[in-house]
């Protein structure tokens, strides 16, 4: 990586419908590069530029096989996004205890 190269993060990386599309397809197993293209009506060159991405955040790995390069998902990274969403689930578990409260009272 060059030194102006930019690191992603798994929110930046999820942040684009096409990458989160494209972790969707790689939910139910490995892929070549050729069959995720198949699904997008972008360039592959343009889907490269997404896996790059997704590479960055660690969401993906790549695998060279023969001419191709294979794709897996690492869905572990996800336990990041699902961290800091549970502290919204206890924010918004404790507005609605509140307004429980409230109600009770009346």
């Amino acid at each position: 990586m060059t030194p102006l190269a930019v690191k992603y993060d798994v929110f930046q990386a999820i942040a684009d419908p096409t990458r989160r599309h494209v972790l969707q397809l790689l939910a139910s197993s490995d892929k070549p590069i050729s069959l995720i293209s198949e699904n997008f009506s972008i360039s592959r060159t343009a889907v490269v530029k997404h896996l790059k991405i997704l590479e960055q955040a660690e969401l993906v790995s790549a695998q060279k096989k023969g001419r191709e390069k294979i794709y897996t998902l690492h869905a572990e990274k996800l336990k990041e996004i699902e961290d800091w969403l549970q502290y919204f689930d206890l924010f918004w578990d404790n507005k609605l205890a509140q307004l429980q409260s409230i109600f009770e009272e009346d």
